[in-house]
């Protein structure tokens, strides 16, 4: 049986690059190895030896130690502990993840994301007053709002970011650029039409990538909206619904909904993550021409 079951909702939000942190392939050896309990014991040791000018104190330490590390480290409680270390350490880059994303954010779209976290407020403040038995729902209603309301919050800045970008693109100026290069290619010499060659290109794909990310906007505004307009329905609901498991099956699939556009996103970031390598390539032969025809060579 596993150390820990597995967590849903805010945990879940926190755990699940839990391999790319290398929470799941924790080397315990290495955390008992660190632990400060460890190293007080041995600068005891350290400290003993020196004062009583015989080196058996550090042989004794030594032996003390392989033990130490051959049975700690497969401890289940120490394991726990470790990882619990790691679960702390995160949740603190997550909340200053989370405060960094909020100070980002201009006015208005803050007080869109308060204007939900009161809504969760009024949700919660209503199934406070179910019976204890309901209550097992209620808290398990808690973690999916914590979760949800990060993945709005990364919506929210993720649409911010993008409309940003559109907002200081021009696609129709490099598209009218990609038309005056194209009609005056033929009339340009050999090296200058391999250069604006490869310009085009990257023109071209500049102006894929805006396209992509109009796209994406959209997507992800509509998501916003839709996020808001369900927990409203849930809050009207809550005034008068008796049923929090209802209510749990409804944040579910709102959380799968969140989450699937949450992977478009990461989609389109990876856009903003485009080298430059092309146009560097492009200043490159502009200031050597004959790097041209060494790359022919080389290929």
């Amino acid at each position: 049986m596993p150390d820990e079951q597995p967590r849903k909702g805010l945990s879940g939000a926190i755990l699940s690059k839990a391999g790319d942190l290398g929470i799941d392939e924790t080397n315990f050896v290495k955390e008992a190895l660190k632990w400060q309990y460890n190293w007080i014991g041995l600068a005891g040791a350290a400290a003993f030896a020196a004062v009583s000018g015989t080196g058996l104190p550090l042989i004794l330490a030594a032996g003390l130690e392989l033990i130490y590390l051959s049975v700690v480290p497969q401890s289940s409680r120490f394991r726990r502990l470790v990882r619990s270390w790691k679960y702390a350490e995160e949740k603190r880059l997550h909340d200053l993840r989370a405060r960094s994303m909020i100070q980002d954010l201009p006015p208005a779209v803050r007080e869109r994301y308060s204007f939900v976290i009161r809504i969760c407020q009024e949700i919660r403040a209503n199934y406070d007053k179910l019976s204890s038995t309901s209550q097992i729902f209620v808290g398990q209603m808690e973690e999916k709002f914590q979760g949800l309301l990060y993945g709005y919050l990364r919506l929210l800045h993720a649409a911010y970011q993008q409309q940003v970008y559109l907002d200081t693109s021009n696609p129709a100026a490099i598209q009218r650029e990609v038309s005056r290069l194209q009609s005056a290619l033929e009339k340009d010499p050999q090296k200058v039409q391999e250069i604006n060659r490869k310009r085009i290109e990257i023109l071209n794909k500049r102006l894929e990538k805006f396209t992509r990310i109009r796209e994406s906007t959209q997507v992800v505004q509509a998501q916003c909206s839709a996020l808001e307009d369900v927990l409203q329905l849930i809050r009207d609901q809550s005034m008068t619904m008796r049923d929090p498991q209802e209510i749990t099956y409804r944040l579910d699939t709102l959380v799968q909904d969140v989450e699937q556009t949450e992977s478009t996103v990461r989609e389109v970031e990876s856009l903003f993550e485009m080298t430059n390598e092309g146009m560097e390539e492009v200043l490159s032969e502009a200031n050597d021409p004959g790097s041209t025809q060494r790359n022919r060579q080389k290929n």
